[in-house]
């Protein structure tokens, strides 16, 4: 069926629940890319916002017209002329499936669109035939496959002009393995300062932007061995650098700069003044930004438009000139530096913004008459992904106090958002019905029965009760979760294993049991998450003896700091730690 040009198409009402209807429109007018319905003989039934957009029609403006004289397809500005044959036309003509990953449209107002498409027919028991054709701009795609060609291609005119093309690669692979193994970012700079003395230089320096005009010395080193990014007292080296000289004007933008007493820059111009007299006392070479040279190379570190600092190449020997294969050379060393320091900043972005996220969904401890709280969470040693521990501690009606520690599987997204709901089920449900802490957590069995809300979680809960004369009582069902330790006063040690049941929503219907044990003046309780005690290297058993012999040890210490010790001393880089401390005060 071909509507007449201008004739809006009204589809059909789609087959179903009309709320699968409405949410197939949705997402048909969402779609990022175009999609066009048209018959068999290539008039579009209808069309996207998106197609719509592209081919820059109004809304409505495609129905009922032919998708050969919209698009344009089949030719290019001043090439074919419309009406021979193309890829498009013939696959609707003998309605089979097509795709073209490089092809041009034209839009309304005659500018080329550069496009890959796909055309898909209808059922073959369609009477109508017909198909769907969906496109998207492919300008932004071949926009960065040229960056990233043009980025290779440097790289390669660099390693082709270099004396030896052998030992160059070598070495650049040597630098690039540095640069990716160390541990942080001053020990990569560190190590890349060294291997480019002497292979590149007498003395090299990697200075990074602390502020603007203000450089901080990240790492040097020179043919005597001497190195260290710090000054002769020990802290770090940072100085104001003029816009004048060759490091200054790097950092403000520029490319590349090589100064040498009565030689220009490679940029051509008048060379860089004379650095002024070193002051008295006298200044390390470490400490200077032209490092005492006869000819000097500074390097930008720079990715994207963002200049990280520069990489500076001093020889203060022969005073021999940087050719240029070891310009370019340098030039790649230094791209290769800036992607370091971008990675590490993307990192360390991912890395707060997870712990922050982490950090926000911990639970504020509640002031509670008679009683010390303290918690400690710190995340894996990846950082940058979100775990599944928490720790709870709410007042209940009728004066109790709530405790609970628990771990939900993985380390992402999907784990934090679980351990939430399982968190806020467990809150609702303690201040729903006044019942003990085993039959809390059968009923939260019960509600993840139904609910699928986590694939494996441990926790461990109860109450704290006020006793007569100062003393508390703990009330708790542990749900495969690692026991409770209790410190008592005289420093005797008791790892609570009573009570202990199964994991959570592993067997709804069976009854959990509530063990309880008194909480003397005094005395400290600890709930913890697995990764305090275990890990790859140390198993379950020997973790627990170890905690025991900590806490003996360091039972004396203020609440706050007995978790954070605790945590320094047992816990591990492969695991989130997660510590909530209880203590009775000595006086009641």
């Amino acid at each position: 069926m071909k509507l007449p040009a201008g004739v809006p198409y009204s589809p059909p009402p789609c087959p179903g629940p009309a709320a699968g209807a409405d949410v197939f429109r949705e997402v048909f007018a969402a779609l990022g890319l175009g999609v066009c319905l048209v018959d068999a003989g290539g008039a579009v039934l209808l069309g996207n916002p998106a197609a719509e957009r592209l081919l820059g029609r109004p809304p409505g403006g495609l129905a009922g017209r032919d998708l050969q004289d919209v698009a344009g397809t089949g030719r290019r500005p001043g090439d074919r002329p419309a009406g021979t044959a193309c890829r498009l036309r013939d696959a609707l003509r003998e309605g089979r499936a097509a795709r073209c990953d490089e092809d041009v449209f034209l839009r309304a107002d005659g500018a080329p669109l550069e496009v890959m498409w796909t055309c898909t027919p209808l059922s073959p028991a369609s009477p109508d035939g017909g198909a769907v054709v969906a496109f998207q701009d492919v300008t932004a795609r071949r926009d960065e496959r040229a960056r990233h060609e043009a980025l290779l291609a440097s790289g390669e005119r660099a390693l082709q002009r270099a004396e030896d093309v052998n030992a160059a690669l070598a070495w650049l692979a040597e630098v690039t393995m540095e640069l990716v193994s160390a541990a942080d970012t001053e020990e990569r700079l560190g190590r890349l300062a060294r291997l480019l003395v002497p292979r590149l230089a007498d003395r090299a320096a990697l200075d990074l932007v602390a502020e603007p005009g203000l450089v901080r010395r990240a790492a040097c080193a020179d043919r005597s061995g001497a190195a260290g990014p710090v000054s002769a007292s020990g802290a770090p080296q940072q100085f104001r650098v003029p816009s004048s000289e060759p490091l200054g004007r790097v950092l403000l933008g520029s490319g590349t700069q090589q100064s040498a007493p009565g030689a220009a820059g490679p940029g051509g111009g008048p060379p860089a003044p004379p650095a002024p007299p070193v002051p008295s006392p006298p200044v390390r070479w470490q400490e200077q930004p032209g490092l005492g040279a006869a000819v000097a190379l500074v390097v930008p570190l720079r990715l994207r438009e963002h200049t990280y600092g520069a990489m500076t190449l001093a020889r203060t020997g022969s005073g021999r000139a940087f050719t240029p294969a070891e310009v370019e050379l340098a030039e790649e060393v230094g791209l290769r530096a800036a992607l370091t320091l971008e990675n590490a900043r993307l990192y360390a972005e991912q890395a707060d913004i997870a712990a922050t996220l982490q950090r926000s969904m911990l639970t504020d401890l509640p002031p509670v008459e008679g009683l010390e709280l303290a918690a400690r969470y710190r995340p894996a040693g990846r950082s940058a992904e979100i775990g599944g521990d928490w720790y709870d501690a709410f007042p209940l009606p009728g004066g109790p106090l709530a405790l609970a520690v628990g771990d939900v599987a993985g380390h992402d997204l999907q784990a934090a958002t679980r351990m939430g709901a399982l968190r806020n089920m467990l809150r609702a449900l303690a201040v729903d019905r006044p019942e003990p802490p085993g039959s809390t957590l059968h009923r939260l069995d019960t509600v993840m029965s139904h609910l699928d809300a986590a694939d494996s979680a441990t926790a461990v809960y109860g109450h704290l009760h006020r006793e007569a004369a100062g003393a508390w009582r703990f009330d708790w069902s542990s749900a495969g979760h690692p026991p409770p330790l209790l410190v008592r006063p005289d420093g005797r040690t008791a790892l609570l294993a009573e009570g202990h049941g199964a994991l959570l929503g592993i067997l709804p219907d069976i009854p959990r049991l509530t063990a309880v044990v008194p909480l003397p003046p005094g005395a400290t309780l600890l709930l913890y998450t697995d990764g305090l005690v275990e890990s790859r290297l140390r198993p379950l058993d020997t973790g627990l003896e170890r905690l025991r012999r900590e806490a003996a040890v360091l039972a004396g210490l203020p609440l706050g700091e007995l978790c954070t010790a605790l945590m320094d001393s047992l816990g591990t880089a492969d695991d989130d730690v997660t510590v909530i401390a209880v203590r009775v005060p000595a006086g009641g």
